[in-house]
Formats: structure tokens, C-alpha cells, sequence
């Protein structure tokens, strides 16, 4: 459910599908397609999985739209190579063979550099290292690449396609068993399972990755373009506190301490303000998501992409180790919800509503999804929109997916 009356153009989209994977065509796939089994949909060898995804979008929506358009094709380009190695319990192989066109090799048959007689004393390697990687790992991979290579193809087609901003991205993909819930933004979601709130991911913010935007600007100070310090201070520092002692932080401190001011410390804080009025460089609240290719500090060239990573954090739920009534359910939120609900809040109204519907009623779901958006936007009154203990409601686009497990 959505609700967009807060904004001119809908700058929150959602995207819901089935994606089939159909394998890549490759030696190891011909050879276990001439022994047969494993084949889905018409024979064509590969597995479905199931999507959610919302895009919270700022300065225009064209970046919220072609992501919820494309994004979900991208996780399936990324999961072809993988169709035969998820279905096969063995370790992951740590390198995939050569395509036959490429040469004859056999896939099986990788020749060894002692095959070739003597061996070289300095082609023997000096550590023997190998690392298993499970199917699990690989499935996240390809759900983080598919973000970066959506975030380049936006970066591709910004101008052709009018594509203005960019977006925060939250997506969840269900596949053999395991829900895989992919955060690049301030967006968030949680699991509500026998009353237990269970977090699936963590809001990305100027404050909650002040670390890594410090330690990058430390590394390359000339992306602070001689009008930012990448140091902390509480607040803006007077000429007229040069020489004194205040209190700061860089890159590899959580606490604070004190150091004598500097000429460099009167540029402004890399990172300034608290909470939801924190901004990177004064301009932009949120510090992961797609898009943002031409963002720049206002009236400057300066830009901030650099400090905007496209990579989600990926968290895995596996819904094989629990068993599930029809009352678990897992809500995605843009950051509209979130802003004026807490997940005590949110858990409570999903159990209010549930237990107001039969359990096998098909729109009990949609319902509880409706009801968070009601309650997180208020009703308009003569102060603005108030929610029902008379605080603000959100001024925000607001989003909401409610997902039975």
C-alpha cells in the first residue's frame, strides 16, 4: 500500500514479481542437461524466485522508477551463472570453467602445471590456501552486484531517459527457502514472528556511517574541495576559537577528546547536524542508495556521489528453521513509516488487525499494510497532518509491504 499525497510526483515506487532464472548456457550446464533431470518450465533448466522491493526517491522520481522497472532483471542476470551450482549440495567451485568456444578444455579436466614435466621452483605457490564459500554467500553477491550494476545504468541513461535524483532501496528476494532482504537507504524491515520483532536490516545515515565517510575523505582529502573537513566537531567552530581546545572525533573514533583548533578546522563538518537533519556535505540525508550521479554541494562542483555507496547489506532469514503461522509476517517500510511508528508500534497494529480477520481471509495482509499507512500519514487538521496522539504525522511518501511467511 501506498500513500502519495505528500509529494507532486509519486517519488515512492514498489515493484512486486515471480522472476524465473533460466540457466546460462555453459559446458558443465550441457553436460548435466545430456544427463537430464532439474529441468523447469517447458524444459528450460533454472528456478524461480520471488521479489519486493520499494524505492524511496528524492529530487525527482525517474531513479525510484527505472529501479523498480530493472532491478529485479539485474538480481536475475546475476543468479544465471548460479542455477547449477545452488542445486548442487557440493562447495561452490572457486573458478567456473571455460566456455567451449573459448578452447577445448574439458570442464573436468583443468591441466596441471606438473603435467608439463619440471616445474619451475618459483612457480610453486608458497602458501596453499582455499577458502569454501557457501551457496548462501553467492546468492548475496549477486544480489549486491545486481545494485551496483543498476546504479550504472542509471549513471548510464540519466540523460537519454530524463532521470532525475536518485533513490534508496530496500528489496527482499525469497529463494530455495531463505528470504534475502537487501537495504541500500533509510528505508527498513522487520519480521514479526510469534509476537518477536526481529530486525532484517539497519537504516544507512549520515551518522550511522560517519566512520566510512570520514575515513574516505582522510584518504582523499581532495573530494572535500578545500570547503570541508572531514573531522567532527559539536558544533561550527568561530575564527575567534582558533588556538583553543574543543572537542572532536576523525574516522577511528567512536568517543571524543579534545585538540587545539587549527586554521583547517573553521571549514565546514564533512558531517553535519543530528538525527534526521543530519546532511553529507549539507546537501543529502541518506548515504546509500542508487542514483545521485549528478549531485553537487549547492552553488559549488563539488561532487557528493563519491560518498554515496550503491551497496545494499544483505540479511538472511531462513524460514526452514521455524515453523510459521499464518500471523508471521515481514513488513518492508520506506522511511515514512518509520519516522512517526516504531517497530513496537508497528507489531502492534499487524497483531490488532490480524486477529480482526479470519486466518485464511486473502486480504487480512493488505488490510494490516493499509492501516500502518493511515496511521503513519494522521488526518489533516487546521496544524498540519496529526497523528492519533496528536503529534505530526509523516510528511513523507509513505510505503508499505506486509509479507506472510
Amino acid at each position: 500500500v501506498i500513500n502519495a499525497g505528500k509529494s507532486q510526483h509519486n517519488e515512492d515506487q514498489a515493484c512486486c514479481e515471480v522472476v524465473f532464472v533460466e540457466r546460462r548456457p555453459s559446458p558443465r550446464g550441457r553436460l548435466l542437461s545430456r544427463e537430464g533431470g532439474g529441468e523447469l518450465d517447458g524444459g528450460r533448466r533454472g528456478f524461480y524466485f520471488h521479489y519486493w522491493a520499494l524505492f524511496d526517491g528524492h529530487a525527482g522520481s525517474g531513479a525510484a522508477v527505472m529501479a523498480s522497472q530493472k532491478l529485479h532483471l539485474h538480481i536475475c542476470e546475476q543468479l544465471r551463472d548460479l542455477v547449477d551450482i545452488l542445486r548442487d549440495p557440493s562447495p561452490a567451485p572457486i573458478c567456473l570453467p571455460h566456455d567451449v568456444r573459448a578452447g577445448t578444455v574439458e570442464p573436468s579436466r583443468v591441466p596441471l602445471a606438473e603435467d608439463d614435466g619440471e616445474v619451475s621452483n618459483d612457480a610453486v605457490p608458497r602458501f596453499h590456501l582455499e577458502k569454501a564459500v557457501s551457496h548462501e554467500s553467492l546468492v548475496i553477491g549477486a544480489i549486491e552486484n545486481a545494485f551496483k550494476h543498476m546504479d550504472d545504468q542509471i549513471e548510464r541513461e540519466r540523460t537519454s531517459q530524463h532521470l532525475a535524483g536518485g533513490c534508496c532501496a530496500l528489496a527482499a528476494v525469497y529463494l530455495m527457502g531463505k528470504f534475502y532482504v537487501a537495504n541500500a537507504g533509510d528505508s527498513r524491515a522487520i519480521i514479526i514472528r510469534n509476537g518477536e520483532i526481529i530486525p532484517m536490516s539497519r537504516e544507512f545515515t549520515p551518522e550511522t556511517e560517519r566512520q566510512r565517510l570520514q575515513f574516505l575523505a582522510f584518504l582523499r582529502p581532495e573530494l572535500l574541495g578545500k570547503e570541508f573537513t572531514h573531522l567532527e566537531f559539536p558544533r561550527r567552530i568561530q575564527p575567534k576559537e582558533l588556538g583553543k581546545k574543543m572537542l572532536y572525533r576523525d574516522q577511528n573514533m567512536n568517543g571524543w577528546a579534545y585538540k587545539k583548533i587549527e586554521e583547517d578546522d573553521l571549514k565546514f563538518p564533512l558531517i553535519y547536524g543530528e538525527g534526521k537533519k543530519a546532511r553529507v556535505m549539507a546537501t543529502i540525508g541518506v548515504t546509500r542508495g542508487l542514483g545521485d550521479h549528478d549531485l553537487k554541494v549547492f552553488s559549488s562542483n563539488i561532487h557528493i556521489k563519491p560518498f554515496l555507496s550503491c551497496f545494499p547489506e544483505v540479511r538472511v532469514y531462513d524460514l526452514t528453521q521455524y515453523e510459521h503461522c499464518p500471523d508471521d509476517v515481514l513488513v518492508l517500510g520506506t522511511d515514512g513509516l518509520w519516522d512517526v511508528t516504531n517497530d513496537k508500534e508497528v507489531a502492534g497494529v499487524v497483531m490488532d488487525v490480524l486477529t480482526s480477520y479470519e486466518p485464511n481471509d486473502p486480504c487480512r495482509y493488505t488490510m494490516v499494510a493499509q492501516e500502518l499507512v493511515v496511521r503513519s500519514r494522521g488526518v489533516l487538521k487546521e496544524r498540519g497532518w496529526r497523528l492519533a496522539n496528536d503529534k505530526l504525522g509523516s510528511g513523507d511518501d509513505i510505503s508499505v509491504f506486509v509479507i506472510p511467511l
